[in-house]
């Protein structure tokens, strides 16, 4: 059964080049405010210390990741440009019901990536190995934009082992008005602001960010890695909740209603007058208890 929870869609009228200036803006603001706010709320957090913190070979890179609490496997994956810290707000809260694993994905944070290469199709399997490595079959998950994109992948290469997943400000597709606006977003576009604040995240050194940089410009070219049809998003087995910004700057809402439209048990969650921020840190609370409410199987009713 498909519910649909809440959906306001947001629409703004004006001219081409005006929309075109404010998307860039609201691009800029989504790549980076999102790991500061992050970070200062980690500051502040009383998560517990980490039950296992590691760094292990996997599809020839080191992958590191953290683990907390015990309990159900529940894996939490980041956005682009960013990594498992992200969570940090949330780690405590979601660690009361669950055994979080909390990794870098490749050549994020503290992870290497050899390949300079990146794909979320990889990044799936790179997931898969180390819950294969850590012994998970059947997990939960939740992911953020990339993290999201990530898991759709995992769902439907092995449907079987997802269970239940929350999507965050994910896409199945990177539209054209996204190609167009990634055409500036080359490592020499890098500010040192910018710069100064992914190394706050990136353990690797400038090469590793500007590495990030290099691969982000190049999805603009990519039209087989996020390309989800309808039959093929059918096939994903796990209940799924869609949570979407109404002025997300990357993907228009009605990507997202693509999703649920396609993805047989899926709900579908419009939060109003926000963008790309991962995770949603103005609605924190309620975002956790409704994402909670969710994964427990309690929307089933």
């Amino acid at each position: 059964m498909k519910r649909l929870t809440l959906v306001c869609l947001a629409m703004t009228l004006g001219g081409k080049e005006k929309m075109k200036h404010a998307l860039r803006i609201q691009t800029i603001l989504a790549l980076f405010i999102p790991v500061t706010v992050s970070y200062s709320l980690a500051q502040v957090s009383t998560e517990p210390i980490p039950v296992i913190q590691q760094t292990v070979p996997l599809n020839g890179m080191q992958m590191y990741y953290e683990i907390y609490g015990q309990g159900e496997p529940f894996v939490l994956l980041h956005g682009f440009m960013g990594s498992g810290q992200q969570w940090s707000p949330m780690i405590e809260k979601l660690a009361e019901d669950y055994q979080l694993i909390v990794p870098d994905l490749r050549g994020h944070g503290r992870s290497t990536n050899p390949s300079n290469e990146f794909t979320h199709r990889q990044a799936a399997l790179d997931v898969f190995a180390m819950l294969d490595h850590l012994g998970v079959d059947v997990f939960k998950g939740m992911g953020g934009s990339t993290g999201g994109m990530t898991l759709i992948h995992m769902a439907t290469q092995q449907p079987e082992r997802v269970e239940a997943m929350v999507l965050i400000g994910a896409t199945i597709y990177f539209p054209e008005e996204v190609r167009q606006m990634l055409q500036g977003f080359t490592p020499e576009s890098l500010t040192d602001q910018g710069l100064a604040s992914m190394r706050q995240v990136h353990k690797h050194g400038d090469e590793q960010i500007r590495a990030l940089w290099a691969q982000f410009h190049a999805f603009k070219d990519s039209y087989d890695d996020m390309n989800f049809t309808p039959p093929f998003l059918s096939t994903i087995k796990a209940r799924t909740l869609i949570v979407h910004r109404d002025r997300d700057p990357f993907f228009p809402v009605s990507i997202p209603i693509e999703m649920y439209t396609a993805i047989p048990h899926s709900y579908l969650w419009i939060v109003p007058n926000g963008g790309h921020d991962i995770p949603i840190s103005d609605h924190e609370e309620i975002f956790i208890q409704r994402a909670l409410a969710f994964l427990r199987g309690e929307w089933e009713n």
